[in-house]
């Protein structure tokens, strides 16, 4: 294919499926870590009336600990907010796919 000549039916096609594909992989990963934002927000809502010197449990790397309060939320809220934050990231990646993707559809007049 030379560099003057347009891609194929075929070619437009695979390419607007991997971008599909790419959209599609970016909404569950979303998913996934907005369903383990909410988590992060109910332990988090759960323990902050609670004694910071109460005693509770963490699972880290499959191995459930015991600890304090007040050792565990701070943990758990800098959690989140590093969730917060790629999901943000991941929301601004998703946007300029779809931007990207609008812009393939309109530069080969792809319907749908």
């Amino acid at each position: 294919m030379g560099a003057a000549e347009a891609p194929s039916e075929q070619e437009i096609a695979a390419q607007l499926n991997a971008m599909k594909q790419d959209m599609n992989a970016i909404a569950q990963k979303l998913g996934e870590l907005e369903m383990e934002q909410d988590e992060h927000k109910l332990v988090i809502d759960t323990l902050t009336p609670l004694d910071p010197n109460r005693k509770c449990f963490r699972l880290v790397g499959g191995v459930l600990v015991e600890r304090t309060v007040k050792d565990v939320l701070p943990a758990v809220t800098t959690n989140m907010e590093g969730i917060k934050s790629v999901v943000s990231q991941l929301v601004q990646t998703y946007k300029k796919k779809e931007e990207e993707m609008l812009a393939f559809k309109k530069k080969y007049k792809v319907q749908g």
